[in-house]
């Protein structure tokens, strides 16, 4: 279970910053950012791949009435433009704005360049920080709830389930619906999908 080790270890406020969303074929890449309350702090708090889904929405309620948190989109076109390590980065930084913490710890083994605060990478860390816990819930909740409602606005794809990722309903949708405005044109099977098997040039 992740605990407040790393948090103890660096200046207050300290937030957790984690993301949502970059594997998938469709829809922005997510990041948010968690500075938890020490006195206050959900019970169960876990890692968001740890949680069901009805337990992980619940934490995702509890999490922002008691905690100060920030969330960071990256859109489609910012991810086609920039390529998607560094449109995670752009929802990184854009999570952590405004939210007034001294230091951030950042699941992952690298921080964002030109991050706006002193942080440390934690490898795993949404399993050992309570901090990126928290984050790793709020941004995959707010992915999700977009995705969801792209899926009314497109359906057909299964978004609602599958997140925009490339499982084989999604597949077999493209070949029969076509590709989207919210598809990521950079990633090879939409690329290919486009350019290659039309032999057009992008």
């Amino acid at each position: 279970m992740p605990d407040l080790s790393f948090e103890t270890q660096h200046p207050a406020p300290v937030c957790g910053v984690d993301e949502a969303g970059r594997g998938p074929w469709a829809g922005p890449v997510v990041a948010a950012a968690v500075v938890l309350d020490m006195a206050d702090i959900p019970a169960g708090l876990d890692d968001s791949k740890k949680l069901g889904a009805a337990r992980r929405a619940a934490l995702c309620i509890q999490i922002k009435a008691r905690a100060r948190w920030g969330v960071g989109v990256a859109s489609v076109e910012e991810i086609d433009a920039l390529n998607i390590l560094r449109a995670n980065d752009l929802a990184m930084r854009r999570a952590v704005a405004g939210l007034g913490a001294a230091f951030a710890l950042v699941d992952g083994n690298r921080i964002p360049p030109d991050f706006p605060l002193p942080a440390r990478a934690i490898v795993k860390g949404d399993a050992l920080s309570l901090s990126i816990a928290a984050a790793s819930i709020i941004a995959k909740e707010t992915r999700d709830d977009i995705m969801r409602e792209l899926a009314h606005a497109y359906p057909g794809y299964g978004w609602e389930t599958n997140a925009g990722y490339g499982v084989a309903a999604h597949r077999a949708a493209l070949q029969t619906l076509g590709v989207t405005p919210h598809h990521r044109r950079s990633f090879r099977p939409i690329h290919k999908m486009l350019y290659e098997e039309n032999n057009i040039t992008p």
